[in-house]
């Protein structure tokens, strides 16, 4: 698979919080994308260091920036997913729907945590989707990380408040059964 892949703001902060942005860039190598919107909601001045991991990550092309363009579809869906969705759904923050809008037009993969805001739009749009849990099984299964590494950074992660949907990894792993090697 060489699809991009479009990070939203709380999968991605995963990683950063944590400093191991560098598994992503070995796993997805060319394929990083980071919403605008995702940018800037990890610009705040609270918290310069994830800014500052991003910017390493530009700077060294292992992630690139991408804007939505005002006239093209993906605009159309983001304003449409952040002001005015269709009945029954919610209005969702900037950097899921930018992640969401993009992928879905550019025949991408989305990369978010929050299934709760876009479950309904993964399964609408037939998009390609990934968590941390997803994106951590794929390092465990290519010998990037080891169970207990995968236990310790996701410990790292729910420390840092990041919600993953199960205490520890090695718990993702036996819920998530299927064959390691189904989503890469």
């Amino acid at each position: 698979m060489t699809e991009p892949l479009f990070f939203d703001t709380d999968c991605l902060s995963a990683f950063l919080w944590v400093n191991d942005q560098s598994l992503l860039a070995q796993l997805y190598p060319g394929r990083i994308v980071i919403p605008t919107e995702v940018y800037i909601e990890l610009s705040k001045p609270t918290i310069p260091h994830l800014k500052a991991r991003i910017d390493v990550m530009i700077s060294n092309k292992d992630a690139r920036l991408e804007s939505i363009q005002l006239g093209t579809k993906e605009y159309d869906l983001y304003r449409k997913l952040v002001t005015k969705p269709d009945p029954g759904h919610v209005i969702i923050g900037n950097g899921e729907a930018a992640a969401i809008a993009l992928a879905k037009e550019q025949g991408g993969v989305l990369a978010s945590n929050n299934l709760r805001d876009v479950a309904v739009y993964v399964s609408e749009f037939g998009l390609q989707h990934k968590t941390t849990g997803d994106i951590l099984k794929e390092a465990l299964a290519k010998g990037l990380i080891t169970e207990a590494v995968g236990n310790q950074l996701w410990k790292d992660m729910i420390n840092k408040r990041r919600r993953l949907g199960y205490a520890t990894f090695s718990d993702y792993l036996h819920a998530n059964t299927a064959n390691i090697n189904d989503k890469s």
